[in-house]
Parts: C-alpha cells; structure tokens; sequence
C-alpha cells in the first residue's frame, strides 16, 4: 500500500481514543487531553469500560458500543489485546488507526505469529492503514488533530515532520515552539509496521499545506517505494533528510573489498542523492536548511563573495566554505575597479571584500551594489563584527534597502551580524525584512552551501545523459552459463579466469589470462608469452591473494614463473594448509605508464540491493579509503557524478602536464557493470581491482566474482527498476518499413523535442488543451526521465542510438502509488496517421497496463477531438462528461485482473 486511505488517518471526521484514561499522566490521560483539546471538529469517543465519562464526554466500553464508526481510532491498550480491537474497528469500517502501544513482536503463546503480523493480518483485508506500533502518534495543527501523547501542542506551519523515534518527534517540537516554527505534520512513525517513509513522502508531496518535507531517518523499509516516492517528492518540493548511525560501530568481515567498503551509511548517502533529497547531520541543521531555503533564492553557481568589515571573520567564512568544498568567486575587473572607486585604498581589493572597520551603511550598500552587478558571483554572505566606530544596525539597514532596490533575482543573499546583543537588532531586521541570517560565519557558509547541494540535486534529477553508442552487445547466456556452473558445484566464487570471462561478456577490457595446473605448466605457458608475466594463485579459498604471497609480478622467463608458483604452493602449505589449489593464472604484464589504478565493484546491501563502487584501488584500498557509491542502473552522468565525489577523480582530470585519463572510458565501466548485476541476480559482490586506467581507455588486471543462489529473480532486488528491455518490440509498417517500439529513456530529450517541434498547432492544442510554444527542457526531461515503476511511455522511433532518431508517436501512462489507476496520453505525428499507429499504441499500453495489475486507464479528451473519442469507443472506453469542464469529456476503461470477481 501507499497513499490508500491516508486520508482518513491525517483528516478524519471522527475519532476514537481506545484506553482512554483519568489516571493523571497516563498515556491514556495524555492522549484524550491533546484531542479534546487541540481544537478538533469532530466527536471525540473515548473508549474504557472503566469510566463512565472522560474530560467531561460520555465513555463507551468497547468498540461495539460505540455510537458510530470513526474514521481514526488511536489505540493505546495492553498489547494482547491489540489485535482483536484492530480487527473490530476494521470490520465495522474504520480505515486508519494509529496504535500506540508497544511490545508487538512478541508471540502469543501457542502462536507462530506476532501480535503485530496478527495485527496487520486483521487490518489489510479491509485497507485499514495502521502508523505504529510502538508510536508517540501524530498531530495535524492545521486541523485541530492532536493524536499523539506530545507534552506540548505545536504551531500551524507548513512543514511536515517525519520520524520514527517518538522522543525526536517531542524534541522538535519543543525546540521548534521557542523558535516560532509551526508545522503541517508531525508523524511518528514507530515501528512502521505499515505506514512508512515511503507511504508519507507519497502523501505529503501532493499535500498544499506542506511546503518542505523534513525527515528523521533511521532505517527504511521497501527501498524501491522509497526511492520513487522519494524522487516524485523532491521534484515538487524540498525533502531534507537526518540520518542518524552514521558511524557503525563495527564492519563485518567481508571477502571482496567492495563488501568492506560499501557500509550501510555511505549506501544511504548515494540514495539520498539519486533520489535529489537534500542530506544535513543535525535537527539544528535540518531547520536551517528550511529557513534558507523559504527565504532566498536558490543560486544558479556556487560562487561567493564575502563582504565583511573584519579582515579575521573573512578569514574565518573563507576557511569554512573551502572545508565545505565551496568556491570563492572571483571578481571581474570591472568589480575591482567599481569598489576602488568607492572604498578606502586600504581596502582588501579581493574576495573576500574587506571594507575595513570603521565601515557605515553607505560603505556597505555601495559594496554590495557592485557585487550584485558581477556576473561571476552567485551568491554574496555580508558579514558584520561589532566595533566602537560604526553602527552595526545601520550597516544592516543599508544591505536591508540595497537588496530592496537591486531585487534579489540574480544572487543568493545571506547575512552573519557577530555578536549577542548588539548584533540582536540587526538579526531581527533581516528576519522581518525576510533575508536569512546566522549567528556566526561558518553557520552562515553551512547554510549557503545547503542552497549549492539542494540545487545540484535538482540539477541532477532533470539533468539530461548523453547518448551513448551500443557499441557491444552483452553476451547474456554466456555469463549465466559460468554463473549456473559456479552454483551447480556449490562454489561462493568464480575463478580469476571465470570472473574476466564474464567482464569480457560485457564488453569491459580485460588482460587475456590463461589457466596453468602445476608450475611446469606455468613455465610452459610464460615461455608461449615470451614476455614477463603475472602469476597469481587460484583458490576458491583464498579471497585476497597478496596478502598469502600468492601473487608474483613481472616474472621474467619459464624458469622464474616455475620457481614463483613453487614458492606460493609452500607459503600457501604452510600459512593456510586447507586450502584447495587448483592451479594458477598465468597472463601478460601489462605496461601502461602512468596508468591510475582504480576499483570498480559491486555489493548487495540489506535495504537498497545492489550498489556500484568506484575509487582508488590497488592493495591500500581500504588504507586509502578512498570511494563513492552508486545505485544502478547507471547512465553516462550518473556514473561521472559518483566518480567525481573521490579524490582520485581530480587526478584523473589531469595535473602537472600529465594527460587526463579516458573518463568516457572508466564511466562505461561503471554503467556495464550496472547493467551485469541488473541481469544476474546470482552475482553477489564483485571487485575489478585494479582496473588501470590512462588516456588510452582502461583494462582490468584482476576480478573477483562472489556468486549466490537467486532469492529474488530478475531486477526486484534493485532499488530503481531499470529499463524495461522486455518491451521492446519491431513493428512493421503498411509501407514495409520496420520501427522499433520501446520505452522512452533519459537520453531521448533531444529527440523528444525535435518530435514536439514537427507537431502542429493543432495537434498540441488537442493533446495539451492551451497552446504551447516549446517544450522546455524542465518539460521534457519529466517526460523522459520516468520512473518505470509508476510510470510508462512508449515511443515508435527508428532503430538506433536513443535521442538521435526520429520519434513518430509517443503512449504514456502516470499511476497512482497504489497501483490502482492511470491516467493515459497519446499523440502521433500528423504524417504518420492513417496507419493504425494510434491504435497499436493504445493497445500496446492498455496490456502493459494488465501485466502492472492497473485496474482503471482513463483520460480527458476534448470533446471536438472526435478521432480520439472513436478510437477509445472502440477500446471500450466509457464516456462520460465532466461538470466542471463542459469542453472535456472522461473516458474510463475498468481492467479486470486476476482474482478480480
């Protein structure tokens, strides 16, 4: 479930306490307090077979002598009764209920089941939605709905709050009250037995009164519903999110290094950004996040420029933005010589702008002026220390009425006024005057770079990939075949030799390596190179070779590789007896001077499946720690973006006259080994380390391959559902030409637009009902950067590399989070009807919609579109008009699924 019957948890027409209480600071006591006292509209029914009344309102003593039904019951009673009350309300016809009561995982006696799966069990035949257990409750200010033991009320407001821990919940809200912050929502979620982060975020992003999205996150349940319910919200609104464990207390052992490197935090920190939610480390932070975000504009770069009147607390904000890997514009000369004709010659002349001490008002609105006339800075933090010759009040009127009069359009503004009380009346200036404001200069840089993180966020949802040529075509059968091998013989890893057969399969370079049994074969096969080897050990027992000796480099001869392979077989006889040897690996030396060496690699986590890892590689790996992770499947802009939060990603750009490495090279290196691990669910973890790479491209030198027995077939481990390339279809034309019906892909935005350009007038008048001019790139990059687990297009366009085709006729359809209904939309291009394309792709989307489970297509067609209406007539769409839009007309077509009656 999802947003089903959400309705009636957070906006119920009435309400029933169950263990409503007069024990003074019960949690009964509490919880009918807050309802009867929040301002709800509604009857409130306690529920106790112990009082006769409560706060003065008649008390009933079960659920079946309750004078109606609510729509919300909120349960707080012993937990062996948990169950049985749920499954009453929900027969009776409640559809929400948020249970408070805690110590649900235990078993009844005599049961093979938790009282909580006897709870759910109870609850979903009849879409009851349940926030709980083990909850503090939840709390609606802006509809009077206090449902929670909360020791105090919080303000209205429009942010929505979300955390598991009830005593968070509490926390904020007390912090939150000092300082006039008010709330649209305020959830806790408990153990999230159903209700969970994804089902809120799906919620609260289509919430009007819920302007930002603010999150306490400490795990997550059902990662695919949580990323596309979190990619939807953040494209409408701010989501910021606290992540609390960041520090494990200890890593398990791991065989691959990727196992080791890929900690539960740093995976959730790649999910976080893919799904564009802004990530801070503290309440504190999370709610100066908000407030920077409410009051300015998001800036287009990340260049600023301090102003300050202290040459010290420049220093101070300069420092802090370089640790946040900020960037410091860099003033034009035109800005040089507009503030050298309005400051003292002693004046700093550089970013940042120091105006010297004795600075008044004037001195920092002629400033700032100049500053916001520079094309190159886009943002500007005005700093201010107390002294004994200036006014800091009129400093800050000055930047107050300065950006009155130049508008803040073009830049970010941000102020620091130092000090306590005399800077009181300057913080308060700014807040009226709706400019944010910190107390010191490193909150204030923090806080410029939440605007720069949550903006390259955006970016990146809406950012368009390159096209990439298809190049290869991955050789599937093939690696399932070494896969279902390596299984068969209840082996947990694939040779040396197995493992490059498979990154050869998918078209990454790797170093021919052959396989000797004995040293004497060793010999043979080195003198057959006739150049230095490498030899390494093969032992499905021993996971890191060189740290047994078991690997020898730039052997020179047969003699040499004999003696290489006789001594690993007695360090290995001595260090690690049981271990099983079938042999050695025996490949070329690869020489690529200066050639970096880096790591690609691949590990399943708990929560979010599988995840790709790039960094620095070699034998320090974990020394250098030096890494990012991302979610496949990956494209070209998704795989530079994870290589570029490493060091080594800057080296690999080129330093010192040295040549940047291929980075087009090591990017689809990450991309196919994405798309390995989306088609066989049988890889477990995986390391391509080193994989050298230089201007040349790239070659991996070693591989390890860990393999599993498959839980979960085809792609239903990943966290993004990745392209469906099983609806991919030829379609052959009345006129003999063949056309290729696929889904749309990132890449296509180009084409897309072309398409849109060949459209005519009319033709977007039917299908948008207003005339559009264009079709922006905000536009169009919704249109193909789909989640293809809500959403679906399909577009007929020519065989080819995506976004470089023609596209003839696009089919799409949105679905609600729960699956139930979608709204369709079709359009073919004017010189392509009378084919019957319009019809193959309604056809074609209305079975994808059977193969989903979608229960209902439907759409609004204008009703001068008489093509449209007689196409779906003959789909079996119903019609039927729409009283508040006399022009439209909604067509419904009802989908019978399996086990529908």
């Amino acid at each position: 479930m999802s947003i089903r019957n959400l309705d009636y948890l957070f906006k119920p027409r009435s309400v029933a306490v169950i263990g409503a209480s007069k024990t003074a600071k019960s949690v009964g006591d509490v919880l009918s307090r807050n309802l009867f006292n929040s301002g709800f509209d509604g009857p409130v029914m306690p529920v106790n077979p112990k009082h006769r009344a409560i706060q003065g309102v008649l008390a009933y003593p079960d659920v079946e002598s309750l004078p109606m039904t609510p729509d919300l019951a909120v349960v707080a009673t012993p937990p062996e009764t948990v169950p049985g009350i749920i499954a009453q309300l929900a027969e009776a016809g409640t559809r929400a209920a948020v249970v408070i009561t805690a110590g649900l995982g235990n078993q009844r006696e005599g049961s093979d089941r938790t009282l909580t799966q006897e709870m759910l069990d109870a609850a979903r035949p009849h879409l009851m939605r349940v926030v709980g257990p083990n909850c503090l409750g939840i709390l609606v200010p802006g509809g009077g709905l206090n449902a929670s033991f909360a020791h105090m009320a919080p303000e209205k407001g429009r942010l929505a709050f979300v955390a598991q821990s009830g005593a968070i919940v509490t926390s904020v809200v007390d912090w939150a009250s000092s300082r006039g912050i008010g709330f649209s929502h305020l959830v806790s979620l408990g153990d999230m037995s159903d209700v969970d982060f994804g089902d809120m975020l799906d919620y609260l992003a289509n919430d009007r009164e819920t302007r930002a999205i603010l999150l306490y996150v400490e795990a997550v349940t059902e990662a695919r519903k949580f990323m596309s319910a979190a990619r939807a919200a953040a494209r409408t609104k701010p989501v910021i999110v606290v992540k609390s464990g960041r520090h494990a207390a200890g890593a398990k052992a791991a065989a691959s290094h990727t196992g080791a490197l890929a900690g539960s935090d740093i995976v959730y920190e790649a999910a976080f950004r893919r799904a564009g939610m802004l990530r801070v480390t503290s309440l504190e932070e999370l709610f100066d996040a908000v407030g920077t975000l409410a009051l300015t504009d998001v800036p287009h770069g990340n260049r600023l420029a301090i102003l300050t009147n202290g040459g010290g607390i420049g220093v101070m904000a300069t420092d802090a933005l370089i640790d946040h890997d900020g960037t410091l514009a860099e003033l034009s000369d035109e800005t040089i010589a507009r503030l050298d004709g309005a400051l003292p010659s002693t004046w700093s002349r550089g970013n940042p702008v120091d105006i010297i001490g004795d600075a008044p008002g004037q001195r920092y609105a002629d400033a700032l002026a100049a500053l916001h006339e520079d094309a190159g800075v886009d943002a500007v933090l005005a700093l201010n220390c107390p002294t004994a010759v200036a006014d800091s009040l009129e400093a800050a009127q000055a930047i107050v009425e300065t950006a009155r009069d130049q508008g803040r359009h073009k830049q970010a503004l941000l102020t620091s006024w130092v000090g306590d009380r005399s800077a009181a009346a300057s913080r308060q200036l700014f807040m009226e005057n709706h400019i944010p404001t910190y107390e010191t200069p490193e909150d204030a840089i923090r806080a410029f770079m939440h605007l720069v993180h949550y903006r390259e966020s955006q970016e990146a949802l809406m950012e368009t990939p390159p096209s990439v040529p298809e190049d290869y075509t991955p050789e599937v059968d093939r690696v399932a075949e070494i896969l279902d091998q390596a299984l068969a013989e209840e082996r947990t890893w694939l040779s040396e030799v197995e493992a490059k057969q498979v990154m050869d399969a998918y078209g990454i370079p790797v170093v021919p390596t052959r396989v000797a049994e004995t040293p004497r074969e060793a010999a043979a096969i080195a003198a057959e190179i006739a150049s230095p080897v490498a030899v390494k050990i093969l032992s499905a027992d021993i996971t890191h070779k060189s740290d047994i000796g078991g690997v020898a480099l730039d052997v020179s001869g047969p003699a040499a590789a004999r003696t290489a392979a006789e001594g690993m077989l007695e360090r290995i006889k001595s260090e690690q007896p049981d271990a099983r040897i079938q042999g050695f690996s025996v490949q070329p030396m690869v020489r690529r001077p200066g050639a970096y060496e880096l790591i690609v690699g691949m590990t399943e986590d708990q929560q979010f499946g599988p995840v790709i890892l790039f960094g620095q590689g070699g034998t320090a790996v974990e020394v250098v720690k030096d890494q990012a992770l991302g979610l496949p499947p990956l494209n070209m802009n998704l795989a530079l973006e994870t290589m570029s939060r490493t060091r080594i990603f800057h080296q690999l750009k080129g330093y010192r006259g040295l040549p940047a490495a291929n980075m087009d090279a090591i990017a689809m290196t990450l991309i196919r080994v994405g798309q390995l691990v989306t088609d066989h669910a049988a890889i477990a973890e995986l390391d391509i380390n080193p994989l050298l790479a230089d201007e040349y491209g790239v070659v991996a030198l070693d591989a390890r391959i860990k393999v599993q027995k498959v839980e979960q077939p085809g792609t239903k481990r990943l966290a993004i559902r990745p392209y469906p390339k099983e609806l991919e279809e030829t379609i052959a034309l009345g006129d003999s030409r063949e056309l290729l019906l696929r889904p749309i892909r990132p890449e296509d935005e180009p084409a897309l637009q072309a398409a849109f350009a060949k459209l005519t007038p009319e033709e977007i008048r039917l299908r948008f009902f207003v005339p559009v001019h264009t079709l922006t790139h905000v536009t169009a990059a919704r249109f193909t950067q789909i989640d293809y687990d809500r959403e679906m297009a399909l577009i007929l366009t020519e065989p080819g590399i995506a976004g470089t085709t023609d596209i003839f006729g696009v089919v799409r359809i949105s679905a609600d989070p729960d699956n139930e209904r979608a709204e369709y939309a079709v359009i073919v291009r004017h010189d392509m009807t009378g084919m019957g394309i319009g019809i193959m792709l309604m056809r074609r989307i209305i079975d994808y919609c059977h193969q989903r489970g979608i229960h209902e297509v439907y759409g609004d067609v204008l009703r001068e579109n008489e093509t449209m209406l007689k196409l779906c007539k003959a789909l079996g769409f119903e019609q039927r008009n729409l009283p508040d839009e006399p022009d439209l007309v909604r067509v419904t077509l009802k989908l019978q699924q399996q086990g529908d009656s």
